[in-house]
């Protein structure tokens, strides 16, 4: 692990990026994926939501910049259609967001060309998607699409002039050889960033029940993917709480770069000051520092900012 920080030092020095993800919709998704809980397929039957206004969005966007987030992702759970006026407050939201200082993202499922191009008209930067596993692998996790359906929206966005997050989820009962089968897909994809979540199956899914892996193998998997994507930006995402637990700032020891800056337990266990305080303890420090940011959006004067 230690080997694999001074190589996420040689080349991202000793920052560390911060990011938040924001739920805008959340609806009864048709496909199985075992780790979503917005599948119609399981137990837990997901209760929908509509899209949150636009001005919504961006007072939490602004919120996030003010705890030193450098990027704001937008998510709706769920695989489309969009009504018109919410595709329409997504495209608000998005321009809005740019004028917080913060750099717009989003992670909306599989994405068409056209829709690609609107979001990079609209100052979208990077596209998010998660393969979740191994080509190999993801028939056991899903078998309403397609890998390739995963790998196209990635190509798809690439081509529309947006940047690339995408990553997978540890704990889905692969393997060591299929983790680090991923890491070399993201490689040959060339996405710009990588985001690790640490999952957790649906109850009734067919992975359900499986025991997590212990946090000291999640640790030794991640310092690998450091190894084998040495220049990408490699993201902690959801579940890091819970399932590194205590061995959480080690994580950054073992080679992240990036951590996303929200609760991912209910309640959260970490705040965004003691994640602050913990990069800093870790001899790190956040390449944004938390500041206050105008209500406003740039629609003031120096002074009004001030008061």
């Amino acid at each position: 692990m230690a080997a694999a920080g001074e190589i996420r030092d040689h080349f991202h020095g000793r920052t560390i990026s911060l990011c938040t993800a924001l739920d805008i919709k959340a609806g009864e998704c048709g496909e199985d994926c075992a780790f979503c809980l917005q599948s119609v397929h399981y137990r837990n039957k997901p209760v929908p939501r509509p899209m949150k206004r636009a001005g919504e969005i961006v007072a939490a966007a602004t919120a996030a910049a003010g705890e030193g987030c450098e990027r704001c992702g937008l998510v709706a759970r769920g695989r489309g259609p969009w009504a018109r006026k919410e595709w329409a407050a997504l495209l608000r939201a998005v321009e809005e967001i740019g004028k917080t200082g913060l750099m717009p993202c989003a992670s909306l499922g599989i994405l068409t060309p056209e829709r690609a191009r609107a979001l990079r008209e609209a100052g979208l930067e990077r596209y998010h998607h998660q393969l979740a596993v191994s080509r190999g692998y993801f028939p056991r996790v899903c078998t309403t699409h397609a890998y390739d359906e995963e790998v196209e929206t990635l190509r798809v966005a690439r081509d529309a002039g947006l940047s690339l997050c995408a990553g997978g989820m540890f704990g889905l009962g692969e393997g060591l050889t299929q983790r680090m089968e991923l890491a070399m897909t993201l490689k040959e994809l060339g996405v710009e960033a990588v985001s690790l979540t640490m999952a957790t199956p649906v109850s009734g899914s067919p992975l359900a029940g499986r025991p997590a892996p212990p946090p000291l193998e999640l640790l030794i998997s991640l310092a690998l993917w450091r190894f084998l994507l040495p220049d990408r930006e490699i993201r902690l995402g959801g579940g890091k709480e819970k399932h590194l637990r205590r061995l959480l700032p080690l994580g950054v020891v073992a080679g992240a770069n990036a951590l996303r800056l929200d609760g991912d337990e209910i309640p959260p266990v970490m705040t965004p000051e003691t994640v602050r305080e913990m990069i800093g303890d870790l001899g790190f420090r956040p390449s944004r520092e938390a500041v206050h940011v105008c209500k406003c959006l740039g629609d003031c004067s120096p002074e009004e900012e001030q008061g």
